[in-house]
């Protein structure tokens, strides 16, 4: 072995490196080593002298370097030459200390043309690199989950938001397949809910077999997460004893597999599994964030089924505060619209009614009550169950009655005062006659055969504060060709973003243009108005109602 000229001032320059460099012969034994090699790995550097470099690799790793060593010596050639590689090197006190590696070839000098050139390694402590890249993996991980959490609140329900979740997931987080197990709590099972696999990784076989299967608790790698509660990996999927669709994962040419729970609380709403087709590391900081990630999810998805569950049912407490159909009048054509509120109404406070009385008479109602909410519903059936009551009476006998039962239910509750028109419809020898009342509401409209629209009645107070409130009457005729339209304060009060309302002028203008004794065409024609008015604007819309009357020609 050639000496190595330690008294050279390239020694004593390698000597106070922070680095350790170890020097080997072309024996592969150390020729040097410098004082670093203690801070770094605990050994004395003059023990370490003439011993093979296998003293300071992992039992694991030694065959393979003396392998690539004698090829190395024979070919002048190896992979690790020339570039730095993070390997596991041996401590003196037995434990594996990462390092990155920088080889390099030593050309002998003159002297020792004889002997086989040296090899120089740069040994650095990796612990700071590789806590910088968990932390940056870490951080990637943390963005991609909250990207899929940011996608999921851009869906309309928790299914839409299931249906999202698997390719969100997938792209985020870079893998190529994904199945979604959904809890069938009835039956204590998993079932399948979903598949998805990106375009260049197609799974069929697992898809198939998934529509066919069921898991239960521990059962396979969903089941497994169903019952730990955390994350599971399957780093090699075909030899992984938990996996018990090994058939299908091997006929896809999946490698790896990791299946986590979608949680609220303590209750297991899913397992999703995300699938990979080449072998790749699951880091303990991907498996922390991506069960993070399932509780977040859970509790995403369960508050969006606890929205959609309130939803279905305001719509089904709506439904049964508006007529389920028009009636059939003879000689009258009807048509209506109704819209609710913004989103932070989940029931309106407007209806409408047309119901037929004993004597061929028809009763029509349109009502508007101040607020939103439950509390405004129950108002709502209120008034229009009252006024089917006193149907019988005339408008103003109705109102009555709707006002008296408004404040007889209110008690010391928070006022919720109602406005509202009132008709009784009549059919004569040529149109109908109609006689109407109004309690703080806007005007009916109505437009005759001559195309100009007006409004008709005199404005009264609202229901449901004063006891002793009158309204005026007001008789009129629908003569054939003539419109009358109902509607509620939705219409005018709708602002653009501006903040301008679209107001009764403009409303009268449409009524007028609409065609002659066309309700549906009316009614159309006015919801369209409104929804250009109401585009882009960041005022949240009131309930709208609309009602229309037609006498054709």
């Amino acid at each position: 072995m050639p000496e190595f000229h330690s008294g050279l001032p390239a020694a004593a320059l390698l000597a106070a490196l922070p680095d350790t460099v170890v020097v080997a012969d072309g024996e592969g034994r150390i020729a040097y080593v410098s004082p670093a090699v203690t801070v770094l790995l605990g050994h004395d550097p003059a023990e370490l002298v003439g011993k093979p470099l296998q003293v300071l690799m992992p039992e694991r790793l030694r065959g393979g370097h003396r392998e690539g060593f004698s090829r190395y010596r024979a070919t002048g050639e190896g992979k690790l030459v020339g570039a730095t590689t993070q390997v596991p090197a041996l401590h003196a006190a037995g434990h594996e200390v990462a390092v990155d590696l920088t080889l390099s070839r030593l050309t002998p000098a003159p002297e020792h043309s004889t002997q086989d050139a040296f090899v120089v390694g740069v040994l650095r402590d990796a612990s700071t690199t590789i806590l910088l890249e968990r932390q940056f993996e870490v951080s990637r991980y943390l963005a991609a989950t909250l990207r899929v959490t940011a996608a999921l609140t851009e869906a309309s329900d928790a299914d839409v938001a299931f249906r999202q979740l698997l390719p969100t997931l997938c792209t985020e987080l870079d893998w190529d397949a994904a199945l979604l197990w959904q809890a069938d709590t009835e039956h204590g099972r998993l079932v399948h809910a979903a598949t998805w696999a990106a375009p260049d990784a197609q799974v069929p076989a697992l898809a198939s077999d998934a529509t066919r299967r069921v898991f239960h608790r521990g059962e396979g790698l969903p089941g497994r997460a169903w019952l730990q509660r955390t994350p599971i990996v399957a780093d090699e999927l075909v030899a992984d004893p938990r996996v018990v669709r090994r058939d299908a994962v091997r006929a896809d040419g999946l490698s790896t597999g990791v299946a986590f729970p979608v949680l609220s609380g303590d209750t297991l709403l899913a397992v999703c599994e995300l699938f990979s087709t080449d072998s790749r590391p699951v880091p303990p900081e991907l498996l922390e964030v991506l069960g993070h990630a399932g509780r977040q999810i859970g509790q995403f998805l369960a508050r969006l089924r606890a929205e959609s569950v309130v939803h279905e049912l305001a719509e089904t407490l709506q439904r049964s505060l508006l007529p389920s159909h028009l009636p059939a009048i003879p000689g009258v054509r009807l048509a209506a619209r109704y819209r609710a509120g913004g989103e932070s109404a989940l029931v309106g406070g407007d209806t409408y009614d047309v119901t037929p009385l004993p004597d061929g008479r028809w009763m029509v109602l349109i009502a508007d009550v101040c607020g939103t909410g439950a509390e405004a519903a129950a108002v709502t059936a209120v008034t229009r169950h009252t006024a089917r009551a006193a149907a019988t009476g005339s408008p103003v006998e109705i109102l009555r009655a709707v006002n008296a039962a408004l404040l007889h239910e209110q008690g010391s509750a928070p006022l919720r005062f109602v406005t509202a028109c009132c008709l009784v419809l009549e059919p004569g020898e040529r149109g109908h006659s109609v006689c109407l009342a109004v309690a703080g509401h806007p005007l009916p409209l109505i437009a005759g055969p001559d195309g100009v629209a007006r409004p008709v009645g005199t404005a009264g107070r609202p229901l449901g504060i004063d006891a002793d409130v009158e309204f005026t009457e007001t008789s009129l005729e629908l003569p054939p060709g003539s419109t009358l339209v109902l509607y509620t304060d939705g219409v005018t009060e709708a602002r653009d973003d501006a903040g301008r309302q679209f107001g009764e002028d403009a409303l009268l203008r449409i009524v007028a243009g609409a065609p002659v004794a066309d309700a549906e065409a009316v009614v159309a024609a006015v919801s369209a108005a409104v929804e250009a008015q109401l585009a882009g604007s960041r005022h949240e819309p009131d309930d709208l109602a609309v009602l229309a009357l037609a006498v054709p020609r």
